[in-house]
């Protein structure tokens, strides 16, 4: 086989973006525990900064139980349009050591700088001068992963949050991956690692001790994926047009709905813009799903997939209805969401070869 061009990645991904934002726009929230979106009673938090994850608030996390756990919280709009044009002017600062930038949302990218613009022989210092030149054009920190992959690139960027630099050179990756916890697998979430532990896979170095038929019988198509990156393998090209893999909206009310028939309603105005995002996209969708979250916080997903590509909105809306029907109203309904994905086109994994780089 061909030897693969050898590769140097970095993942950069912003401090509490959207909360850092908004305490460098706001000094009067500076140095306090604020949460961004939602509000003490409804809605979830979009982004929560430092001083509030001391006290366990998280993203993701329902308004009611981030304002529980910290009664200082304060709940800050969230202004996406701002958060937009600073990640734009952040790309900006990208691009000019590579045009192979992958954006992964506003917050988060991935970089292949093996050959970059100014010339410059170390990724590591690559990206000092990108988290030195966001900090004094922006305001704002950044923390960077440096390494041979992707994978590698993304666990090093959360190893030292925040304003980390943490690099995992070549010769590191092995002993690296074997004494990681499972639980630092990008990709392994609460239920999988408990699954892990009852296999007794504990570290990087049990998981790399199973078999591939073993970890395909337990994990399904993620075994596969599981047994290359518990040998540092991860041939995934950082692509600047990346496609999306499904387009959605979604909406959390201010007075719960109480039947089907309220939900329909709304979804007329979510259906909308939902629609309106994907035809921007130009993808060919052959998956609808309505997301449906209840008072309790109970969560639900159904899907119906077509065998034609969804082009028009009639087909989207009436799928919708079809799936409104198929669930039971077990509460009263507090948020509602639809997305259409499953499209045709999707991201190639690319062919390997062995990597020895300078770092």
């Amino acid at each position: 086989m061909e030897k693969e061009i050898e590769r140097k990645i970095i993942h950069v991904d912003m401090d509490a973006f959207y909360a850092s934002v908004e305490q460098m726009d706001n000094p009067k929230l500076k140095c306090k525990p604020i949460a961004v979106g939602g509000n003490s009673q409804r809605g979830v938090v979009a982004a929560a900064s430092y001083e509030a994850r001391k006290y366990g608030v998280h993203s993701a996390m329902p308004s009611k139980i981030a304002a529980s756990k910290c009664r200082s919280l304060i709940f800050v709009k969230a202004r996406f349009d701002r958060y937009k044009q600073l990640s734009q002017q952040i790309r900006e600062i990208f691009y000019r050591y590579t045009d192979l930038v992958e954006p992964l949302s506003l917050d988060e990218a991935y970089l292949d700088v093996t050959e970059n613009k100014k010339g410059i022989s170390t990724a590591t210092d690559i990206a000092i001068e990108i988290k030195e030149a966001i900090k004094k054009e922006i305001g704002l920190t950044a923390s960077a992963g440096v390494s041979i992959n992707k994978f590698l690139a993304k666990i090093a960027s959360d190893y030292r949050k925040p304003d980390g630099l943490f690099v995992i050179k070549p010769h590191q990756v092995v002993p690296f991956i074997e004494e990681l916890p499972i639980e630092k697998f990008f990709g392994v979430g609460k239920k999988t690692a408990e699954k892990m532990h009852e296999l007794q896979i504990k570290t990087g170095a049990d998981l790399k001790a199973k078999s591939l038929k073993e970890l395909i019988k337990h994990f399904g198509k993620q075994g596969r994926y599981f047994y290359s990156v518990s040998r540092g393998e991860d041939y995934r090209r950082v692509n600047p047009n990346r496609i999306r893999k499904s387009v959605g909206a979604e909406n959390t009310f201010s007075e719960s709905l109480q039947s089907k028939e309220e939900i329909i309603e709304a979804l007329q105005t979510i259906a909308e813009k939902c629609w309106n995002r994907y035809k921007q996209t130009k993808a060919q969708a052959h998956t609808v799903t309505l997301k449906v979250k209840f008072d309790d916080f109970k969560q639900i997903t159904r899907s119906k997939t077509l065998e034609e590509i969804i082009e028009s909105a009639v087909v989207f809306d009436k799928a919708l209805a079809e799936l409104v029907d198929s669930f039971n109203m077990e509460n009263k309904v507090r948020l509602v969401g639809c997305s259409l994905s499953n499209f045709e086109v999707e991201n190639p994994i690319d062919s390997h070869g062995q990597l020895t780089l300078r770092f």
